[in-house]
């Protein structure tokens, strides 16, 4: 899996996001921050990164994702 990419989808479909992701094999842990969480629950921000992720995910390519999702404004707390 290419880390570059991934991360390149992220921010492509977030706004505003700032990524820190590590890979390990088809493993993937996510801390991302971003205006796209904004007024979203944790599991709708899940689904947003996730649909990013789906092709990626759907080839086999990424087996599991461990994701901390954050708005601007919690980070700012």
């Amino acid at each position: 899996m290419n880390e570059e990419e991934i991360r390149n989808l992220l921010v492509d479909g977030l706004d505003g996001c700032d990524t820190e992701l590590t890979v390990d094999g088809s493993h993937l842990a996510l801390r991302l921050v971003s205006n796209s969480f904004a007024g979203l629950n944790r599991v709708k921000r899940q689904q947003l990164v996730y649909s990013l992720l789906n092709e990626k995910i759907s080839s086999g390519e990424i087996h599991a994702v461990t994701m901390t999702c954050l708005s601007l404004d919690e980070i700012q707390d």
